[in-house]
């Protein structure tokens, strides 16, 4: 005995072969005074952002995390802190937050963190430098740029955690 053959039916078809007569009336009923408007809506057209533009987008962004802005939005430190002389009784401001290394004050964080984005920056002037289709002489500008803002930043860097932590790496 060959198997039946069952009718292919969509699934739209299924719907307009509804036997409730109150679904059919809804959907005859508002389309026949009613037309669809004949409307001219052009799509906005998106344009690409330019590369340097995306770079800066992400440049900024890294900036914003390695200064530590979630930690400054919800434990709201100040901006710098004060420290009084012990023996003139003068009060003097302070940057670093001493002795506490997972803690900051909002400044310690910015100062941080640009000199992150300026380790960064002279490494993508570092890689600049050895494109092949530029001047001789822009390739040594940014090779002595890349190069200066790297040690830079190492430097100053290597100095705030010795101003955060008095016995680092002594």
């Amino acid at each position: 005995m060959p198997p039946k053959s069952e009718p292919l039916v969509s699934p739209s078809d299924q719907t307009t072969d509804s036997m409730d007569p109150f679904l059919h009336v809804l959907k005859l009923i508002p389309y026949s005074f009613l037309r669809v408007p004949r409307t001219r809506l052009k799509l906005p057209s998106l344009t690409l952002p330019s590369p340097m533009t995306v770079y800066a987008l992400i440049l900024l962004t890294y900036f914003m995390v390695v200064s530590g802005i979630v930690y400054d939005v919800i434990v709201e430190p100040p901006g710098i802190g004060s420290t009084q002389d012990r023996q003139t009784g003068a009060v003097r401001p302070v940057v670093f937050l001493p002795g506490r290394v997972n803690g900051q004050y909002i400044i310690e964080g910015l100062s941080s963190g640009f000199m992150f984005v300026l380790g960064g920056i002279g490494i993508v002037l570092l890689d600049l430098a050895l494109d092949r289709h530029r001047a001789r002489s822009v390739k040594v500008s940014y090779a002595s740029a890349g190069i200066s803002f790297v040690v830079i930043a190492y430097v100053m860097s290597m100095l705030f955690i010795r101003i955060k932590i008095p016995a680092y790496l002594r």
